[in-house]
């Protein structure tokens, strides 16, 4: 089952300063949780994201699981390059129910990293073959990658973010779920914020369609 967490304001710890430390704290930028590295040495991009104020970097080697009770991460990524390491991090955090993740064996975690293609800052497709084959889930993510943005426009982006504003409005003035079911239905088929997107005037379709759920009253 593929499903997207909701991550804000969640403790993400990482365990490891290596390029798999860095894959994976690339993937939660954007996510609005907290990210704290402990690793002994770390590689450049990861010092750089620390100095951005990006994530929290703590220097010091792990050699046991007392941080896993001092920081009580919600999601724990162990990615040094012991082994062992790794399998004592995670079993830790399992015990005490925490999502763990093993970069060294995805197979025994309790979670898998898709590969993603993002498109427009909005639009996430996940290539998932779970955790059998990370290298052919990218490989696969290139082969697609391409065709994916013809078929996603930048008219589409602009039309979930029409689609967006007019849902948070229309949540406090249409309580039926069956209705506001509908009022979003008419937008995403009415011809002038069709013509506005096409226009490029995001605001004006926006306005439009606030404009229709006054007309609904």
């Amino acid at each position: 089952m593929i499903i997207d967490l909701k991550m804000t304001g969640k403790k993400v710890v990482i365990v490891g300063g290596g390029a798999e430390a860095q894959k994976r704290v690339r993937s939660l930028l954007g996510q609005k949780c907290d990210i704290i590295v402990i690793a002994d040495s770390v590689d450049p991009g990861i010092k750089k994201l620390a100095s951005a104020g990006k994530l929290v970097l703590r220097k010091k080697r792990i050699q046991g699981i007392g941080f896993i009770s001092e920081l009580n991460p919600d999601i724990l990524v162990a990615a040094t390059d012991d082994s062992r390491l790794n399998k004592k991090i995670t079993d830790a955090a399992k015990r005490r129910k925490i999502l763990a993740y093993r970069a060294d064996s995805p197979e025994d975690s309790d979670f898998a990293n898709p590969a993603t293609i993002e498109i427009g800052g909005i639009v996430q497709i996940a290539i998932f073959t779970g955790g059998r084959s990370p290298a052919m889930s990218k490989k696969i993510r290139v082969k697609s990658e391409k065709a994916l943005r013809k078929v996603i426009t930048p008219e589409d982006i602009v039309r979930i973010k029409v689609q967006d504003s007019a849902r948070r409005i229309a949540k406090n003035a249409i309580h039926s779920q069956k209705e506001r079911k509908k009022y979003l239905e008419t937008i995403m088929t009415d011809a002038r914020i069709d013509q506005l997107i096409k226009d490029g005037q995001l605001r004006k379709a926006q306005r439009r369609a606030a404009a229709m759920l006054g007309d609904r009253k």
